[in-house]
């Protein structure tokens, strides 16, 4: 397996070469030269397999270049039931008129982003133990990420952590989780603007060679193609739950705000597992719904960003989008290359001609909004006839899934994507009391906490990130 280049300016590289890398050097993302696809006989002879050994199987399809015997002891490592509370590790829960829950929050972090930055926190301390070097890991979070990352990373050898958040954007659960992380690894940065700013600190570094390899910067953000092949699994996983033969089909419904949880689904759906559809679902924040709608992909200024109660997903411009503009284009480098010029200079690009809508319409895409009313109302209807207890991106998955599916006979799982205690005051606005606590948190936001606050400026950034390494 090699990787390349969406903008065409890479040579073919190993898995282990791209791990530690964010942006490829020609600014583009880093994919798959060629998607593994898998018969139907040998899906169906994945279907026993436990959440490991399943992990295993597919990883070992992306990863040749760390021996197996390595890479089998990682990932035993990772999918534990002390680490994620279950022995399925993402069990399937049954809701309502053929919808379920597939349960990917059940982590550290209790948010799904703990699935793959588990992983990858432990193939970050295998290499950099392998080769005797270091690393230091420049990420952007809108609230989830964050946490899942320093969780991941906490203590690890020869690896820094520098995490960027908006200022006053994450909920206070959130923030504490992140904050309240008092390792010396770890180093937290409150910026001063919306997460569309800390992403574009993250790639304006990344994109600044001479500083990026002075100081070693690597990426865990979503761009980060580990953390996309392991969210395939899960849906594998998922799949298998719901189904009992290889005649079947499923639809996921994801909450997405930077598009790497959904494309991981799109690669699975590449890779012959039979899902009928994706069905993302956007909050106020509606770029990604936008696109799929009318082709035309319009990022908005930081200023019209909303702050919404699904802030995780308050995001403009989604960081994963171009590997599927990618795959969109017919993995054409040169037009993606050019599609992200004229989004630069004009702000925008539009992928309307027939031949680019019938491309989208095969890779089995449906979107839909959901309001602050609507969150409320589906956090109360799937509490009422269920008794469970759902955060709010989770229920924005839920409203348009009801909405967008497009056969009522194939069965739906909606990603859940946090526990509802992460978004307590939300909850109480909807059911009028508190979400159940874990004990692990409790009094989380009343530990100490140390984090930098810091104006919106790359320049700033470096000059910290020098500072703590020099």
């Amino acid at each position: 397996m090699r990787y390349i280049s969406t903008r065409g300016g890479m040579e073919p590289r190993p898995f282990v070469e791209v791990l530690l890398e964010g942006l490829a050097p020609d600014g583009g993302l880093i994919v798959p030269k060629e998607y593994p696809v898998l018969t139907a006989d040998e899906w169906e002879a994945l279907r026993p397999l436990s959440y490991p050994d399943l992990a295993f199987a597919i990883l070992s399809l992306f990863i040749d270049d760390i021996p197996a015997s390595d890479l089998r002891v990682l990932v035993d490592r990772t999918y534990t039931y002390e680490a994620f509370g279950s022995t399925d590790i993402t069990p399937v829960i049954p809701l309502f008129d053929g919808l379920s829950l597939l349960c990917t929050s059940n982590g550290p972090s209790l948010a799904f982003k703990d699935m793959a930055l588990q992983l990858l926190g432990n193939l970050f301390e295998y290499v950099l133990e392998r080769d005797g070097s270091s690393l230091n890991v420049l990420g952007a979070t809108s609230g989830d990420t964050g946490g899942a990352a320093e969780y991941a990373l906490r203590g690890k050898r020869g690896v820094r952590v520098f995490m960027l958040s908006p200022f006053g954007r994450t909920s206070r659960f959130q923030a504490a989780q992140m904050f309240s992380l008092l390792d010396e690894n770890i180093h937290n940065i409150a910026v001063r603007g919306v997460f569309d700013d800390c992403q574009d600190i993250v790639k304006e570094i990344g994109e600044d060679a001479p500083f990026k390899a002075k100081y070693r910067i690597g990426t865990v953000n979503s761009i980060n193609w580990a953390r996309v092949v392991a969210q395939v699994v899960y849906y594998a996983k998922g799949y298998f739950a719901a189904t009992s033969g290889p005649d079947e089909q499923v639809s996921f419904a994801v909450p997405s705000g930077n598009f790497g949880n959904i494309f991981a689904g799109h690669v699975a759906r590449r890779m012959g597992l039979p899902i009928r559809q994706l069905i993302l679902a956007t909050n106020e924040n509606d770029v990604l719904a936008e696109f799929f709608r009318t082709g035309e992909y319009r990022p908005r200024a930081s200023a019209d960003v909303h702050a919404t109660t699904s802030p995780s997903m308050d995001i403009s411009k989604a960081s994963n989008f171009e590997r599927f503009v990618y795959d969109v284009t017919g993995r054409d480098g040169d037009r993606t290359r050019l599609l992200y010029e004229a989004l630069r200079s004009t702000g925008s690009f539009a992928l309307t001609s027939p031949d680019d809508r019938r491309a989208m319409s095969d890779h089995g895409i449906a979107a839909g909004t959901s309001t602050h009313a609507d969150r409320l109302d589906t956090i109360r209807l799937v509490h009422q006839r269920t008794g469970r207890v759902i955060d709010p991106h989770t229920a924005d998955g839920i409203k348009v899934a009801l909405e967008a599916r497009a056969d009522q006979s194939v069965p739906v799982l909606c990603l859940e994507t946090a526990l509802p205690i992460k978004f307590g005051e939300t909850i109480v606005e909807a059911l009028g009391f508190e979400a159940p606590r874990p004990p692990s948190t409790v009094g989380l936001e009343d530990r100490e906490q140390r984090v930098v606050q810091m104006d919106n400026s790359a320049d700033s950034v470096r000059a910290y990130i020098a500072a703590v390494c020099d």
